[in-house]
């Protein structure tokens, strides 16, 4: 049998750093962004640190003296806390390498962890009565490893007012040079952009309306709005968008081929259904091929598995983060995903861990979640037929996890099932009302957590399926005398 190797550490390295704050406080000051008591591999340094960050956060300074009253008297045989406090003293490294060694135990630290992580894995794989399936230990697996990837990262702490303020004029100089200067990703639905800042990150979106509204409609205009628009722009942490974004879009219920004729009917302006038969000219078969050429290098990810659940759903987004970048995330929709079931929990109570999850996938990816959701048929009953935050079907929790709730509305679809005999008055008056709402739609934001709610008026083109912006006369150019 093999001799298992020791893990990773470097107990001259965490010596060197101790040995440095107890030389000149400033050290921990240097180190404590970067590594905590728990990347010591040493137990009794991890002590000694702890105690470090105690005296640091009241102001105290750290030494072997006032150390030593907060320490266990004995340290080895032969050797008090107080001697090894000293000789770490004698020994250390000037505040200046501070920062290396404590890179150096972070990195040694995580490796650790990798291997625990490894460990574990391999464990439950090898259980045969193990309470998690294969799929399950694959998402358990994925998130262990974006969670230690994240801790990887340095952790900020606090900053001073003037690398605040430097941040704060960066993420105003972005959103200046951003799609129409927006702090969030742009819609490209001005009106609906300007009441919302754009899609904000770490915000779960939801987007709701009865059968037939163009919510799948809305939501693939966005997608692909933002995809196409991606420009790279890139820093210290690696690739991120300064215009558009990369996109993952779950579609739980339209195949991959069938969100990609949607954007083709859109881009080519060849209604989806004319394409689905074939029903196109020569003059638009060249068309078509060459925009399919144009926008195939669009970063728009489908993943079109049905039957998925929210967990399944975060573990690959956060594979596609990881692994390809990610910037926004649309899934179509909410009430097809299943929760962890394992319990007999009631339906809202499900629906409750799936908005509860999305919400926490917005906040650890910092990034926009959309997600489409049923309106419940009450909508149906009422005269006015336009959606309230009370319609959002089988829980509250929707509602309340929400930071967005909008809302697809279309008079147009109502009115035609409402027409009267033709020749009479209400029939005028219906005419009037039909003219008034053919190629309109509204979307209505019923919540916004940051920002105003109201409706916005938008154009919606039924044969293409495509939203876009109204002409309006106020947008009107000026005649030239």
């Amino acid at each position: 049998m093999s001799e298992q190797k020791p893990v990773p550490h470097n107990i001259e390295a965490e010596q060197a750093l101790l040995g440095a704050i107890l030389m000149n406080n400033e050290a921990f000051h240097r180190a404590a962004d970067i590594v905590a008591p728990e990347h010591f591999y040493e137990p009794v340094h991890r002590m000694i640190f702890e105690a470090m960050a105690k005296f640091a956060k009241v102001g105290k300074v750290a030494d072997a003296v006032t150390l030593k009253a907060h320490l266990p008297p004995d340290f080895l045989e032969g050797m008090t806390m107080a001697q090894y406090l000293g000789r770490l003293m004698t020994e250390a490294t000037t505040v200046i390498n501070a920062p290396d060694y404590a890179k150096a135990i972070k990195e040694l630290a995580t490796r650790r962890s990798l291997i625990e992580i490894s460990g574990l894995i391999e464990t439950e794989a090898m259980n045969p009565v193990s309470e998690y399936n294969s799929t399950e230990q694959i998402e358990e697996a994925e998130k262990a490893l974006h969670e230690l990837a994240k801790t990887g990262q340095q952790h900020k702490g606090f900053q001073t007012f003037s690398s605040a303020l430097t941040e704060a004029v960066t993420t105003i100089g972005e959103a200046y040079q951003r799609d129409g200067g927006l702090s969030g990703y742009a819609t490209g639905l001005d009106d609906l952009d300007r009441m919302m800042g754009g899609l904000q990150k770490s915000d779960l979106i939801i987007i709701a309306g009865r059968p037939a509204m163009g919510k799948t409609s809305l939501a693939t205009n966005i997608a692909f709005n933002i995809a196409s628009k991606f420009t790279p722009t890139f820093d210290a942490q690696g690739t991120k968008a300064l215009h558009g974004g990369r996109v993952g879009f779950f579609s739980l219920e339209m195949s991959a081929g069938q969100l990609a004729v949607r954007i083709l009917s859109e881009q080519v302006e060849i209604s989806s259904s004319d394409l689905r038969r074939g029903k196109i000219h020569e003059a638009q078969f060249g068309k078509l091929v060459d925009v399919s050429h144009q926008i195939e290098q669009a970063p728009l990810m489908i993943n079109d598995r049905g039957g998925m659940s929210v967990h399944q759903v975060f573990a690959e987004a956060r594979r596609m983060k990881r692994s390809k970048g990610l910037d926004l995330v649309f899934i179509d929709y909410l009430q097809l995903l299943t929760g962890s079931r394992r319990s007999n929990d009631s339906r809202v109570n499900e629906l409750t861990e799936i908005t509860t999850t999305l919400k926490a996938m917005a906040k650890e990816l910092e990034i926009p979640v959309i997600a489409l959701s049923q309106l419940s048929r009450q909508v149906e009953a009422r005269e006015d037929k336009r959606p309230q935050l009370s319609d959002l079907r089988e829980s509250g929790s929707i509602e309340q996890d929400a930071d967005v709730v909008m809302f697809v509305y279309r008079d147009e679809y109502y009115l035609k099932n409402k027409e009267p005999k033709e020749g009479t008055a209400d029939f005028l008056k219906w005419q009037e009302e039909m003219q008034a709402a053919i190629g309109k739609a509204e979307i209505i934001i019923g919540k916004q957590r940051h920002g105003p709610t109201g409706t916005v008026q938008v154009h919606f083109d039924a044969n293409l399926t495509r939203f876009g912006n109204l002409a309006r006369a106020d947008r009107l150019p000026e005649r030239v005398a």
